[in-house]
Order: C-alpha cells, then sequence, then structure tokens
C-alpha cells in the first residue's frame, strides 16, 4: 500500500493535488485581538515594562512572546497550558506572534513559575500605563469601583487553596475591583480560600484610590460593594479619600 502525499495531473501540470489538510485554522478572530493589541501598543509595552526572574542569558521563548501567547489562547478559549502543545503549528497563532512555532508546555509552565511578588507589580504598571492611554482619548466624568470576591476553583494540594464555606468548594478567594460602567477590570489579588470577602481590602484598594486622585482628580468617584465589605474600616477609607460609597449592610 503506497500514500500519495502529492499528485500532479497530466492534462494539466500546473494542477497539483495533495492529501495535507493545508494551513487551517479556527482561530482566525486573534487577527483583529492582534490589530487592537499593536494599535494599544501592547507589544512595545511589555517589551519596555515586563520581565520574570529569569538568569537565563538568552531564550527563544522570551517573556513577552510567552505572555502574548496565553493572552491569545486564553482569549481564544484555550485555558490550560498544555493546550499549547496542540497549536504549536496553528497558522494564525504563528501569524500573530510571529514565530515559526509556539512555546511547547513545558516552556510555558517553566515561564509561569519564574513569577514573583516583582511580576505581580508589573502587571499593575501595566494596567496602569494601559489605563492612562484609555483615559487620554476619553476621560470618563464618572467611575464606579465595584468590589467584589469570587471563588476559584482549586482541584488538587495547590499552597493557599482552601475549603471555602459559603461556595462549599476548595479553591481562591481573590479580591477584585471593576469598573462598574465599563465592565473593566481595574485590579485583583489572589488570596487564600479560607479569607473572608473584606479581608485585606483597604491595603487592596488605597493604591486604586491614589492613582484616581492623583493621575484623574476630575472624575467622580463612588465605590459599590456587598454585605461582605460592609466594614467601618473601608467606610473611613472612602471619606478619607473623598470617595463615595455604596454598600449593602448585613
Amino acid at each position: 500500500m503506497s500514500i500519495v502525499n502529492t499528485l500532479t495531473l497530466e492534462s494539466n501540470r500546473q494542477i497539483k493535488i495533495n492529501f495535507d489538510g493545508g494551513d487551517l485554522s479556527s482561530n482566525a478572530g486573534l487577527l483583529l485581538i492582534k490589530e487592537f493589541i499593536s494599535k494599544l501598543g501592547i507589544e512595545r509595552l511589555l517589551n519596555r515594562s515586563f520581565k520574570t526572574n529569569d538568569s537565563a542569558v538568552f531564550r527563544y521563548h522570551t517573556d513577552r512572546d510567552n505572555l502574548l501567547q496565553m493572552i491569545y489562547m486564553i482569549m481564544a478559549g484555550y485555558f490550560e497550558d498544555d493546550a499549547s502543545d496542540e497549536l504549536t503549528n496553528d497558522p494564525v497563532f504563528k501569524a500573530v506572534l510571529d514565530k515559526t512555532a509556539l512555546a511547547s508546555q513545558p516552556t510555558v509552565s517553566r515561564f509561569f513559575n519564574r513569577m514573583d511578588e516583582d511580576t505581580l507589580k508589573q502587571f499593575l504598571e501595566i494596567s496602569r500605563i494601559l489605563r492612562k492611554r484609555i483615559y487620554s482619548i476619553q476621560t470618563p466624568q464618572a467611575v464606579i469601583l465595584d468590589l467584589d470576591s469570587t471563588l476559584l476553583a482549586a482541584y488538587g494540594k495547590q499552597e493557599g487553596r482552601a475549603f471555602n464555606f459559603h461556595y462549599q468548594r476548595n479553591g481562591y478567594y481573590p479580591l477584585v475591583c471593576y469598573d462598574g460602567i465599563t465592565g473593566d477590570l481595574i485590579k485583583i489579588q489572589l488570596r487564600d480560600g479560607a479569607a473572608y470577602s473584606c479581608t485585606g481590602v483597604t491595603d487592596f484598594l488605597q493604591p486604586v484610590l491614589d492613582e484616581y486622585l492623583n493621575d484623574y482628580p476630575t472624575i467622580q468617584l463612588l465605590l459599590r460593594g456587598n454585605s461582605g465589605f460592609a466594614t467601618p474600616d473601608l467606610y473611613k477609607q472612602c471619606e478619607e479619600n473623598g470617595t463615595s460609597y455604596v454598600i449593602r449592610w448585613k
């Protein structure tokens, strides 16, 4: 038995038939996301402002490329590291990353393991720079700071995961702050699964308030939260920073 890889028609030598399937992809929407990312200058920003704790002199898959790869993968619905092995030769992913092949699962996992507290601070600063670029186009008159906490389920014995009584599941319980009008994520902080909603909320919130009060003094701030954030320390913080607040009582 023989396999025909390429067949040329005798009637027309310019027509060739093969069975390799061609360069097919179901991720063509990423090309538009690539254009959006380029318009915002995110690639240049990551080149300048993002670096993991890496002692290697040279890496073929750079920190910037690894991060962009994971951003594109998550946007396309690939949430696991090992999905990168299936996508390594995907033509759209190779095009948006401008690479001949994607980083493999072990490379991505090592990339995540190099992250530390400094990396998290870099993410916060990058988020602040991007927010400033957006506001330079149109500064909002008001921003609603939506405080919330939610469960991130964990299924192994990860450090910090714990049983959350409210959700009746094991996992983490991060603090999140959204723009209540646009839905944009302003800040997120990972916490142990056993943490209460308002645990550490004032330390979490103060840098956000400082940013808006210093960089955008004309924006009116309103903080909104559920009964889990009904704590006098948070009321006092809002009043001392000239921020209105609406928090449900328990």
